[in-house]
């Protein structure tokens, strides 16, 4: 009989005596749900063994756990109580594939973002000693997430609480891409310390010397042996200068030994940072041979191995226009946060090393370090997702911005993204950049769009942003002007006008197709600031509908307005744009319930016409 069936938290999980079974139905169990869902694979593989270890130490109510995070929660979830549920995962209606407040008790925050969860626990534990709660807190922390600036933040405070907070280091030596930076290389050469290495092997070769010793008295030596570690190492880490215990490092697929040292350090009155030693992608051999690979797929096919093939993208066409351009400026500079391959400079990173740059999960690095290079000549092109660009908003007005730096931000995943949900929809970037003055924003429809725009950001003198969604085209007209001006007109009535920008073009192109007569279109390609032309034009239209994949609040269809009113504008003007974080859902079913889709344009105008 399967454990997973009829499973309940917690009881079921304490009963349980084969927990190397659970964690091969559990393995199982995620592969085919990212089969016929999509999701993020080779994480949630590597923590199977460390899930059930610290819930069966930790899995108390009272008992607070923190993954950063969180999209390797998927074992966390079905253990916590939402096996039946599982494979609704990142569907419309269904679970989220991070960790998600709404959704459980367990789940202490929503997280799709790094390096928070030190923070997070920190306050949690912070919290629950000043109320007298009981309970124990745990962060649950990658070793990609520590090279963030944030991390060390909280390492910074947690070193000097004084009370028990249980810090686990996941360390897979990757991120999304390989981890970079002085941080990693610290990370290897503590696996490989001889003094720990040879401290486990006499410490293991006692206790395998004495099997006939009690459990109690085996747990007794297992503390003698991390005591021992840590007295050997004592200041000899960085997390020990910080002011936090160091265990480790600790087999990350051994749950008893991760269990007994949990059952341990529960009961020391200090923060503890616990150093485990997992791999990206376990029991699935594809995904342990190519972990980036298999880090975020869009769906498996087990029998076959292989990912599934997708079309030629906007983060292909700005890879290889980068590519391309580079070969004859040598002073472009390309910088990613971790994500090399994600948004299209794997090809740039092997050709052109010397002038290209992963600084790890430090999005606010990233943008400063971008500012030093254009004060110091080059021409930095910073790609990152729309989402993860939200971190460096001070470092944008105040290192480049401020400074008028000629700074080149290609912002991928610009719009809604689908599955990820609420953590990951690229619909905030819009509304923040515009308020910065010295910035010039492009948001393409096409892939011809997006090479024209990053040329003139590259010909340009200030901070220029393109931004440009997941995937591929939509919808392209045959009668697109192949002008690419601040905007464009299609149509001569007077009395509707839509406008709109990126890719809802495409379904206000196919409106267009079926009422040209009877509407007409204003295509924004320079969405800040707008084109004071474009405001005088539209002064003609008694109606006009702005569709826009973006916040609604401060964003450019609130600006247009705005400007409308400065000239006197006496008609109807409707905004329909985003007005809440948006759940997870197919990009198309989100599109629909936002009315930013072809129905949506035809049911919002359709009574004028």
């Amino acid at each position: 009989m399967r454990i997973l069936e009829d499973f309940e938290f917690p009881q079921d999980l304490i009963k349980i005596k084969d927990l190397d079974l659970l964690a091969s139905e559990l393995r199982r169990k995620i592969i085919e749900v990212v089969d016929s869902n999509g999701g993020h694979l080779a994480s949630n593989l590597g923590v199977v063994e460390l899930t059930i270890a610290v819930l069966s130490v930790f899995g108390k109510k009272e008992d607070s756990i923190v993954w950063d995070v969180g999209h390797q929660c998927y074992a966390y979830k079905m253990l916590t109580g939402r096996l039946n549920k599982i494979n609704s995962l990142r569907k419309n209606g269904g679970i989220s594939g991070f960790t998600c407040r709404g959704e459980s008790p367990y789940d202490k925050f929503t997280s799709g973002h790094s390096s928070n969860a030190i923070s997070e626990a920190l306050g949690l534990a912070q919290a629950g000693w000043v109320l007298g709660k009981k309970g124990k807190t745990i962060a649950i922390v990658g070793d990609g997430a520590i090279t963030g600036g944030l991390a060390y933040e909280g390492f910074n405070n947690a070193g000097k609480f004084g009370k028990n907070l249980i810090i686990i280091l996941n360390d897979n030596e990757m991120s999304i891409s390989q981890n970079v930076g002085a941080i990693a290389k610290y990370l290897t050469k503590l696996r490989t310390r001889p003094v720990y290495l040879e401290t486990k092997r006499i410490a293991n070769g006692i206790l395998g010397n004495f099997k006939f010793l009690g459990q109690r008295f085996k747990d007794l030596l297992l503390k003698s042996r991390l005591i021992l570690k840590n007295v050997l190492m004592s200041g000899g880490t960085i997390f020990e200068s910080l002011g936090l215990s160091y265990y480790g490092p600790i087999n990350g697929h051994d749950i008893f030994e991760l269990i007994r040292t949990f059952s341990i350090v529960k009961n020391i009155e200090k923060p503890i940072l616990i150093h485990v030693i997992t791999k990206k992608g376990h029991g699935f051999v594809p995904a342990e041979k190519k972990p980036d690979k298999f880090h975020a797929v869009a769906k498996l096919n087990v029998e076959k191995e292989n990912l599934k093939i997708l079309s030629r993208t906007f983060s292909d066409v700005f890879g290889e226009f980068i590519l391309k351009t580079s070969e004859k400026n040598n002073k472009i500079f390309a910088i990613t946060a971790a994500m090399s391959g994600a948004v299209g400079l794997a090809d740039f990173e092997k050709k052109f090393p010397s002038r290209f740059a992963d600084v790890g999960i430090a999005e606010t690095h990233a943008t400063t370090f971008s500012a030093g290079l254009a004060a110091g000549g080059m021409i930095p092109v910073f790609a990152v997702y729309s989402t993860f660009l939200q971190r460096a908003f001070d470092q944008i007005i105040h290192d480049v911005a401020m400074q008028r730096l000629k700074v080149i931000f290609a912002v991928d995943r610009a719009g809604l993204v689908g599955e990820d949900g609420e953590s990951h929809q690229g619909i905030f970037d819009v509304p923040f950049l515009r308020t910065v003055p010295n910035i010039e924003v492009y948001s393409p429809s096409f892939f011809n769009e997006l090479e024209i725009s990053l040329e003139k950001a590259i010909e340009s003198d200030i901070c220029t942003v393109v931004r440009y969604p997941k995937g591929k085209e939509f919808f392209k007209p045959d009668w697109l002007s192949e002008d690419f001006n601040d905007f464009e007109i299609y149509g001569k009535n007077n009395k509707i006008l839509i406008v709109t920008y990126g890719r809802i073009f495409s379904f206000a192109a196919q409106f267009f197709d079926k009422f040209s007569n009877k509407l007409s279109i204003l295509k924004l390609n320079k969405i800040s600031p707008i084109n004071q032309n474009a405001i005088k034009l539209s002064l003609e239209f008694k109606n006009i509908f702005f569709f826009e994949e973006s916040i609604k609040s401060g964003g450019i269809g609130e600006v247009f307005l705005y400007n409308l009113n400065i000239f006197g504008f006496k008609g109807s003007f409707d905004i329909i744009a985003i007005e809440n974080f948006v759940k997870h859902a197919t990009v198309a079913e989100q599109l629909s319930m936002l009315s930013l889709d072809l129905d949506g344009m035809i049911k919002k105008v359709k009574k004028i016409i």
